[in-house]
């Protein structure tokens, strides 16, 4: 596959290459990807092989044609199928804040993310798909494992300008009309917007059985307050203005935004959703890593049980 030039991190990709991104419920589809599908019948059959990647079953792996070619393979059957993913990327004014510890705004490290995991999805041939909103979705890309897929996925993120307001828990809603094929949806915003709405829309998500990843990037500007002296604080999404100091009620803002993050966590559990938050003065290769490999680690364990 052609490496897409905007928000192609060689870095990114090098620490992530050899990891995987997998659904942990069941998937509908063909067979060519890494997911156990709904559908078991009684005569399942071999499919084809694929190679061994980290948190397989080691119960399905091949051992004679280990003997024979000294390389592990994992059987696949006609009940294993691909999951489509689609990246639900927030496009809202917000997501341009860049502070001074960041080397990149918010889009710009949450579109990085997004075609780095594009990648990794595109060599497991899993469909991936996106949708760019703010108010509203701006861009709706049905999913596709053609070869092309990730540099479409890439020109879209970079022709984007963040603008207008957050509004994810009305696309949550309208996204149950329109995707009616289960799938795994990748959310990235940083969730300024309410709550209450996008609960509600990810309650809709769980009846209708798709997985849902909420990754939450955010500015450490964002979580510390770090300002000295009087400042003007500006509604990024609106035009309020607020002159302080932010001495005098750093440390209460500082606890808001510990609930407000350990609220959005606590509410993604209970409907069996995982939240990870990013912050973009960390190294993203660093922090997708360690992401990619929790969820392996909780696979290997399922497997285990299973």
């Amino acid at each position: 596959m052609a490496t897409p030039h905007a928000y192609s991190d060689p870095d990114v990709i090098a620490q992530i290459s050899d990891l995987t991104l997998r659904s942990r419920r069941l998937a509908e589809g063909g067979i060519s990807g890494q997911h156990r599908s709904p559908f078991h019948g009684f005569n399942v059959e071999f499919a084809a092989y694929r190679d061994y990647t980290p948190g397989d079953d080691l119960r399905r792996l091949d051992w004679r044609v280990f003997a024979r070619s000294d390389r592990h393979y994992i059987k696949q059957y006609e009940e294993e199928s691909n999951v489509r993913v689609t990246f639900v990327v927030d496009g809202s004014a917000s997501m341009n804040y860049r502070g001074s510890r960041a080397a990149l705004s918010k889009f710009d490290y949450a579109s990085t993310l997004v075609v780095s995991l594009a990648m990794l999805l595109a060599r497991q041939q899993d469909p991936v798909g996106l949708v760019l909103f703010d108010e509203e979705a701006g861009t709706i890309l049905p999913p596709s494992a053609t070869q092309s897929q990730v540099t479409v996925i890439s020109g879209l993120l970079q022709g984007c300008t963040p603008a207008r307001k957050t509004e994810l828990g009305g696309l949550l809603r309208s996204l149950t009309d329109r995707i009616r094929r289960r799938g795994f949806l990748v959310i990235v915003s940083d969730l300024f917007t309410d709550l209450d709405a996008v609960y509600d829309g990810l309650n809709r998500l769980r009846f209708l059985g798709h997985e849902v990843l909420v990754l939450q990037v955010l500015d450490r500007d964002e979580l510390d307050l770090p300002f000295d002296g009087p400042t003007v604080f500006k509604d990024i999404e609106g035009e309020d203005e607020v002159f302080a100091d932010p001495g005098g009620f750093r440390r209460a803002y500082q606890g808001a935004m510990r609930e407000f993050l350990d609220g959005v966590k606590r509410e993604c559990g209970g409907r069996g959703y995982d939240h990870v938050a990013f912050c973009t003065d960390e190294p993203l290769g660093t922090s997708l890593a360690r992401l990619l490999r929790a969820r392996e680690e909780s696979a290997h364990h399922t497997n285990g049980r299973s």
